[in-house]
């Protein structure tokens, strides 16, 4: 992806911020609601990593609702609403089975890659760098978190 800096535009991007809400939504809950076997609950063993998770969260929101790329067309193509669309229902499965008590492996995974691979591609729709760079080092950090914290 070749980045042309005279393209870029701070303004608001409303995709992105729904995007960021809708993704959010079971989080807020999850805050508020425990869940049966609430293993996301145990301390981190990473928290080094969780701290760069969460700047590289921050800097994703910001690029996602602030940054536009003057170039990226609009309304957004159709295999890019599916794919969005398509992580975030995985997302919502992966916390539906989360709720009823199900913390496996694949549900674990599912809950850490499928919000980033939405906001990954919602970031490639709307040819912005910026935030597909945070993004993806968001999801490295969010399945690294995973790995060692569930499964070593």
């Amino acid at each position: 992806m070749e980045i042309r800096w005279n393209v870029y535009k701070i303004g608001f991007e409303a995709g992105g911020l729904i995007l960021f809400a809708v993704v959010m939504l079971p989080n807020f809950l999850w805050f508020a609601v425990p869940t049966p076997n609430d293993v996301l609950r145990r301390e981190s063993i990473t928290p080094i990593l969780d701290m760069a998770a969460q700047c590289f969260q921050v800097l994703l929101a910001a690029a996602l609702c602030m940054v536009k790329n003057t170039q990226a067309k609009r309304p957004m193509g159709t295999k890019f609403k599916l794919a969005v669309a398509l992580f975030v229902a995985l997302y919502y499965i992966g916390w539906g089975l989360y709720y009823t008590g199900i913390a496996s492996s694949l549900v674990i995974l599912d809950l850490c890659i499928a919000p980033c691979m939405a906001f990954i591609a919602f970031s490639a729709a709307r040819k912005n760098a910026f935030s597909f760079v945070f993004a993806a080092a968001f999801m490295v950090c969010h399945v690294v978190y995973g790995v060692v914290n569930f499964f070593l």
